[in-house]
């Protein structure tokens, strides 16, 4: 039975502010946190589940101490969900470190005041789709432990590092390719891609100006001739650009 102390941190977690003054986020549901359980067990600080996902993970959770048996109303009650799913688990923080990536060699995103939480969550699995293992966001951008953000990524948070950074700490080399995503670029289907930084805007604004500054190869993606949308998602238009440099620098 949870209690009402552990009730009351679970639902301070749902805030940016308590997150960072706990060090510790929520993850939920049986996909999610079944991946936790078996890459990353050291990251569980306390787990929630109902009587039925308990049993079917008994081997690895139906001795721990951390496992707290709930019903489903008690889980509703702590749950950011609207249909909360068997589990819930707080988790610790990941420990902050330097990148390792060399974006000269590889192919990597810079997210500009990215704001909507399941865009960067979306960005993630795309990132994690093709390879990349460290992505970097701007210090503006959302909060990667934002629920939101945990559920829309899925389990790729546990894959893709991502570190919060200002520009020019990224891209310390003027000879490394800074692509950004803009209406008035060139037609990405036909340019010679390289591996180097690409920056994805702001969902409403796009690009800020001092970041535009530092782009040397602006790139777009072609619409028909018909088309009557102002521009793409910014998860969508990252997927494209994503699958463009793959196709052309690693297959």
């Amino acid at each position: 039975m949870i209690s009402k102390g552990q009730i009351k941190q679970v639902k301070a977690l749902h805030l940016k502010k308590f997150r960072d003054e706990q060090g510790l986020f929520i993850a939920e549901g049986v996909k999610i946190v079944s991946e936790i359980i078996h890459s990353h067990p050291s990251m569980i600080e306390h787990l929630f589940a109902t009587d039925q996902f308990i049993k079917a993970n008994a081997s690895v959770v139906g001795k721990s101490e951390k496992a707290v048996c709930v019903n489903e109303a008690e889980l509703e009650r702590i749950s950011t969900l609207q249909t909360p799913n068997q589990v819930l688990a707080v988790c610790k923080k990941f420990p902050k470190n330097n990148p390792s990536i060399d974006i000269s060699k590889q192919f990597s995103l810079y997210l500009d005041d990215i704001r909507d939480p399941g865009n960067l969550g979306t960005i993630l699995r795309i990132a994690d789709w093709f390879g990349i293992r460290e992505i970097f966001v701007s210090e503006q951008s959302t909060d990667l432990y934002n629920p939101k953000t945990i559920q829309s990524a899925m389990g790729a948070f546990l894959r893709v590092k991502v570190h919060y950074m200002n520009l020019d700490r990224v891209v310390t080399d003027s000879n490394v390719p800074v692509y950004g995503a803009v209406l008035n670029g060139e037609n990405i289907y036909k340019q010679k891609l390289q591996n180097g930084l690409i920056i994805i805007g702001n969902e409403a604004n796009g690009i800020t100006e001092e970041n535009l500054k530092r782009i040397s190869h602006p790139i777009t993606i072609p619409a028909s001739s018909a088309n009557q949308t102002e521009s793409l998602n910014a998860a969508m238009a990252t997927s494209i650009i994503c699958s463009e440099f793959f196709r052309q620098i690693k297959l």
